[in-house]
């Protein structure tokens, strides 16, 4: 599985722009600094929301970031969508 995730980002990375990749980056460590000081829910500080304002200027899809969730909390909803089923 790790092989196909690797050979995904190698193949992307021939098809999108290195600015791009940079910004992508970017967006990805600053959800993941707010996801570790924070232990609930995570909170936004206004620099935060500055990072995202500006960062919504000079990058088209912003919007597929902003979703912070936990991995528990993606298996946890799996579970109860089985178990409505």
């Amino acid at each position: 599985m790790n092989i196909c995730k690797v050979l995904f980002v190698l193949f992307r990375g021939f098809f999108v722009s290195r600015s791009n990749l940079i910004i992508e980056n970017l967006a990805l460590r600053q959800r993941l600094t707010v996801q570790q000081r924070t232990i609930k829910r995570p909170k936004l500080k206004r620099k935060d929301r500055l990072f995202w304002a500006w960062l919504s200027q000079i990058w088209p899809d912003w919007k597929s970031t902003l979703i912070v969730v936990k991995a528990e909390t993606v298996i946890k909803w799996h579970r109860q969508g089985f178990k409505l089923y």
